[in-house]
């Protein structure tokens, strides 16, 4: 065996400043089975597992020379390319991306990577991608180049992620997928996993849709794909892969299926999706070549787009700030949390619960009015718990043990020995006040109490207590298993200890929380509820239902006010714009369409047909009074649009807050804002409507925007 290093060096035309260059380690072994000699090219970037290996244009040249080196060394029979243990790599140097703003540059960058990767699908010999661990986008496109793939069972997170940040997989990936796999697998691999909250596969299930050729185990991966390798080598194993269906009408239907998708999700707001559905389309008929060249130019369009911008941006918000919450106190004042109370067994109340057994692993006991109320809250829990045993992502000897946790009670006493109560009752603060009061009779000094409220003071809320200091926010989102944001809502009187055992718990429930003033209705609810009002009064001075409700669509938000009001019920909505009402009356207006659908009972304003589609009832027509002002969708539009300006600006100015960033990052991912808005501040910004409602942009020029 030998080993040489084809690293990075000095003679490349290409540069991204401040690249953490992957290197590409080459060396020689003997195939197992008498197979023969075979290159083994290995990507490591040197940090460990602190940094996954990333792919820029000096870590492409290493890889070229690697490649070429290989390929020059008499008698090998295969080469195969891994990665650094469990990591392949992470996809291209998006830092590297954000920093082009030529087309001619990327059009380079994107050539450069079918040069390279090209290599892999053209050599003298057979090539073999050993997807070791992570892989997403040019992390996986070097494995699809190359003749045959295997992957790691144990491989956490395989897929192409390209459409979710605004691009689309440009170093073979548009192309391989549907002639490796078909039409299909590509829609689901390119289209449906991003535009659903990025959703990724683990390695078994990349092998399951046909994009690997083989699943093996992860304990000695290497050793099991160099002797997989070797019987290919030698004939010994014939890969077979699935036919494809080429034919027009298959193919079409996959791309169908795939901007339905697309225009469920984004409503074509945002390109990438579709130029990557035009792709797969053409993928069907074009030569290699062909399909690389159009990559290409899909790719160079896109790098330089304001979506893009947007949407690294917001990547940067999710991957760095969310991690490093503003404001946080030291990790160092956080206390122990041993055991945790629930109070109430609702819907809401058991999610949480469930959460804090799954992620703490600590005895989580509920407590409601009745008997009959508590059964079948734990009962929840458990029937949970058997629904994650049943699909595999938990084992028996976990069910048991998240079982065995959750307990549940009539009697608040069973609370004297918790670190960590959060109440999840009726959203009334004379309600919230008695449940508070009654705990801090129970419960230790040290414990904490927390409040899922979603719009009421937290400060008032522990005004009555000898002991307010222990009082916090902890305002989840529903629903809590899939929403990651927390809204951590420091009171007057809230200490550092409490605020830090808030910050510690949600790293440990794994969500990201933003620290935000004891404000109305907080971040969240307070721009949507501005948002919802806005649609509402349009409506009510008389745009019709159907406009003004279809109004933001070319936002690509992930559902339209009136759909968004049913879902979370028009009590809850009524609610919230009343309490908001209460504080900013002339903002907040009470819409008596509203009260008047709520006091009818009514879900919502729509009603919806067999195929799904909304309509408005008869009954609830009669319900609705409007008057005779007439918008159009762009009216309606743009004063949504500026009232959130207006409103993101009063709130930065409240310092609910620490900077805009928060408050993007609290729309991606508390209300499902996509990507290619950045959240709600850079499209703000770049659509011209900052600076036209309060005199000046919220970022700084050339953040999340091509620069002007």
């Amino acid at each position: 065996m030998t080993d040489t290093s084809a690293s990075a060096g000095t003679d490349t035309p290409l540069a991204f400043p401040g690249e953490v260059v992957t290197h590409a380690h080459l060396r020689f072994v003997d195939l197992p089975h008498a197979a023969g000699r075979a290159a083994l090219i290995t990507l490591d970037n040197g940090h460990d597992h602190t940094k996954p290996n990333t792919l820029g244009p000096t870590t492409l040249y290493a890889l070229d020379r690697a490649i070429d080196a290989a390929y020059a060394e008499p008698g090998i029979v295969a080469l195969a390319v891994t990665g650094k243990p469990f990591i392949l790599a992470a996809g291209a140097d998006l830092k590297g991306f954000a920093m082009l703003n030529d087309r001619e540059q990327a059009v380079e960058i994107a050539r450069l990577g079918h040069r390279v990767f090209g290599k892999l699908g053209d050599g003298p010999v057979p090539t073999f991608g050993f997807i070791n661990g992570l892989a997403l986008g040019g992390g996986l496109e070097v494995a699809l180049n190359c003749t045959y793939r295997t992957v790691s069972k144990a491989a956490p997170a395989v897929g192409l992620p390209e459409v979710f940040l605004g691009l689309v997989p440009g170093w073979g990936g548009a192309w391989l997928v549907p002639n490796i796999a078909g039409p299909e697998a590509a829609v689901t691999l390119m289209i449906e996993n991003p535009l659903n909250q990025n959703r990724l596969l683990k390695g078994a299930q990349l092998a399951k849709l046909g994009v690997a050729d083989v699943a093996l185990d992860a304990a000695d991966f290497l050793e099991q794909s160099l002797s997989w390798a070797a019987k290919v080598v030698r004939g010994d194993l014939r890969v077979e892969r699935a036919p494809i269906d080429r034919s027009e009408d298959a193919w079409e239907a996959a791309v169908a299926r795939g901007k339905a998708i697309a225009d469920a999700k984004v409503h074509g707001a945002a390109p990438a999706p579709y130029r990557a559905l035009e792709l797969i389309s053409a993928a069907r008929t074009c030569t290699r070549e062909e399909g690389f060249a159009a990559e290409d130019r899909a790719l160079a369009d896109l790098v330089i787009s304001e979506e893009l911008r947007a949407g690294l941006y917001a990547f940067d918000l999710v991957q760095r700030r969310a991690k490093r919450p503003a404001g946080a106190p030291d990790k160092e004042q956080a206390r122990p949390v041993t055991k945790v109370g629930v109070v109430g067994a609702g819907l809401m109340a058991s999610q949480l619960a469930l959460l804090f057994v799954r992620r703490l692993e600590v005895p989580v006991v509920m407590t409601d009015l009745d008997e009959e109320r508590v059964s079948k809250g734990v009962g929840y829990v458990q029937a949970e718990v058997d629904k994650l045993l049943g699909k595999g992502r938990i084992s028996p000897d976990q069910a048991n043990r998240y079982k065995s946790l959750v307990s549940g009670s009539t009697d608040k006493a069973v609370f004297a020995d918790a670190d960590f109560v959060i109440e999840a009752v009726f959203e009334e603060m004379s309600v919230k006040q008695e449940v508070f009061g009654e705990l801090e009779s129970i419960v230790s000094d040290e414990c904490i109490l927390a409040t899922n409220t979603s719009s009421l003071s937290v400060t008032e809320m522990a005004s009555v207590l000898k002991s307010p200091e222990r009082v916090v926010g902890f305002h989840f989102f529903n629903p809590v298993a899939v929403l990651p944001l927390l809204e951590i809502v420091r009171g007057e009187q809230t200490d550092d200890a409490a605020l830090a055992t808030a910050f510690a718990t949600a790293k440990t429930l794994k969500k990201s929380a933003v620290l935000v003033k004891d404000a109305p209705a907080f971040v969240v609810n307070r721009i949507l509820i501005r948002v919802m009002a806005e649609v509402i009064k349009a409506a009510d001075d008389g745009t019709p239902l159907d406009v003004a409700d279809n109004a933001l669509l070319k936002l690509g938000l992930p559902m339209s006010p009136f759909v968004l009001l049913q879902l979370v019920g028009p009590a809850v909505g009524l609610h919230v714009l009343e309490s908001l009402h209460a504080a900013f009356p002339e903002r907040y207006p009470v819409s008596e369409n509203l009260r008047r659908l709520v006091e009818a009972g009514k879900p919502g304003i729509w009603s919806w047909d067999e195929n799904g589609k909304p309509y408005l009832d008869d009954e609830t027509a009669a319900l609705i009074q409007q008057g005779e002002t007439v918008l159009t969708e762009d009216q309606v539009r743009e004063t949504v649009l500026s009232a959130t300006a207006e409103e993101i600006r009063l709130m930065l100015d409240e310092g609910v807050v620490a900077e805009p960033q928060d408050i993007d990052l609290c729309m991606i991912l508390g209300a499902g804002w996509p990507f290619h808005l950045g959240g709600a501040t850079p499209y703000l910004d770049r659509s011209g409507i900052s600076e036209k409602v309060t005199g000046c942009r919220f970022l700084e020029p050339g953040v999340a925007s091509l620069p002007r």
